[in-house]
């Protein structure tokens, strides 16, 4: 009897091992973005752990679908599931100027993070945290505004979403620049006064701080 037990509790063990991540602990980050610009606001904003194989776009490199969905209409959905998350959360809400918002996530070990969210009115610009090494304890993080180069900055109101200008969020026939970029900002050359909505970078600022347990 006293073997046949051994025997079971080798194999619950093996069982516990082969599972891998079923006893690993998870660790919570609350994580604060602020609003820096004067007059853009910032769409409800992803913040999600996920494997650091991943990231939501590269410089330089044309942008996906769900990164182009997210920079043109502040649709994060499509973005969050490319991650293929270990967990993903929203701020739930619009972000004005000169306001913070924190949104709690949880990670599991070596897990990196992202954070995004577009800036409105513009055609396709957005701030972004891109796969970073989250914290021991806690870091800062400043990000430019970035143009996902999905769309022509037209600064038409009739192509740009949310309470200023209420147009469409999506241009499907526009390929814009072709390429992400760091956005130019606010030119004045369509509905929008460059006195009014340009900026200068950066435009978020993004505390990310581990909660012990």
């Amino acid at each position: 009897m006293k073997k046949l037990g051994g025997f079971i509790l080798s194999v619950a063990c093996a069982s516990g091992m082969l599972m891998g991540t079923s006893y690993a602990s998870e660790e919570k980050y609350d994580v604060t973005i602020t609003n820096l610009t004067r007059s853009e606001v910032f769409t409800p904003i992803m913040v999600a752990t996920h494997k650091r194989s991943k990231k939501m776009f590269m410089l330089g490199s044309k942008a996906s679908d769900v990164l182009a969905a997210m920079a043109e209409g502040g649709d994060t959905s499509g973005l969050s599931a490319s991650l293929k998350p270990h967990k993903s959360a929203s701020s739930g809400g619009l972000l004005e100027p000169g306001q913070s918002v924190t949104v709690r996530i949880h990670a599991m070990e070596k897990n990196r993070i992202s954070v995004a969210a577009m800036l409105i009115p513009t055609n396709d610009a957005f701030f972004a945290v891109n796969g970073m090494k989250l914290p021991k304890h806690s870091m800062t993080v400043m990000s430019p505004a970035y143009d996902a180069g999905s769309e022509t900055n037209d600064e038409l109101c009739a192509n740009m979403p949310g309470p200023v200008c209420g147009g469409a969020g999506g241009s499907p026939n526009d390929d814009g620049e072709g390429y992400v970029h760091i956005h130019a900002g606010i030119h004045g050359i369509g509905d929008l006064a460059a006195a009014d909505f340009d900026w200068r970078n950066p435009v978020a600022k993004i505390t990310i701080r581990r909660v012990k347990n």
